[in-house]
């Protein structure tokens, strides 16, 4: 796939496109996400600490989210958001570790608020044949109302990453498997092209979809926010 030389990503609460880099600072001085947090404490008295949590494909770092979470919601429910929105194909084990596959593993019992420390990365690791890797850390933390009733809201996420037809150059949309699987390319094609690609030993091409699992067992999407 070829990547945007600058990955970018929209606000979930203006809708305005930033550069990663930029999307933390963004969203503590977003008017619209401010809105959004008064109104939310003027329907409820309840507050309680919030992780503004940074999650990133660890091979292709373009995949990113920002995401809100509750201190009282555990691993297990960051562990169905990522497989909701990007991994979930065949049902594979997962697991939250410390340090990697070598490190040490971390409950999905866990509550937010007993993992995430300054400066602790935990790896989520999806699928331990064809493994799917996601960092996750704390990149801010506020005390106050959630903006959603859920236990993860979405603040940001990547645009897609562009990828061109290998046929014409022109933007892709579909994938060969075949192309990936038996010579190793990344069999991008164009929606001419993906009608008359030669190659179809693995099956009609693949839609293309915001998710770093593309191309990964079979993946298909839908790569949509759950919520």
């Amino acid at each position: 796939m070829t990547a945007q030389k600058q990955s970018r990503g929209t606000c979930q609460y203006c809708g305005n496109e930033y550069a990663k880099g930029g999307m933390i600072r963004h969203l503590r001085a977003c008017s619209e996400r401010e809105e959004a947090i008064t109104a939310a404490e003027q329907q409820s008295n309840a507050t309680e600490t919030l992780y503004h949590l940074r999650a990133q494909d660890n091979y292709i770092p373009d995949f990113w989210l920002d995401l809100e979470m509750r201190s009282s919601a555990t691993l297990k429910e960051l562990d169905r958001y990522l497989r909701a929105i990007w991994l979930e194909c065949c049902g594979h084990l997962s697991q939250f570790s410390i340090g990697g596959w070598s490190g040490r593993e971390i409950a999905m019992s866990r509550r937010t608020d007993q993992v995430f420390r300054p400066n602790v990365e935990l790896t989520h690791i999806y699928d331990f044949g064809t493994s799917s890797e996601t960092l996750v850390k704390v990149v801010d933390v506020r005390q106050g109302a959630p903006t959603s009733k859920r236990p993860i809201a979405l603040m940001a996420r990547n645009l897609q990453p562009e990828a061109n037809c290998i046929e014409c150059g022109q933007p892709a949309s579909w994938l060969c498997m075949e192309c990936l699987i038996e010579e190793n390319i990344w069999g991008a094609l164009c929606n001419e092209h993906a009608e008359t690609h030669p190659h179809g030993s693995y099956g009609p091409p693949t839609p293309i979809v915001n998710s770093p699992r593309v191309g990964m067992c079979g993946y298909t999407g839908p790569a949509e926010p759950p919520y």
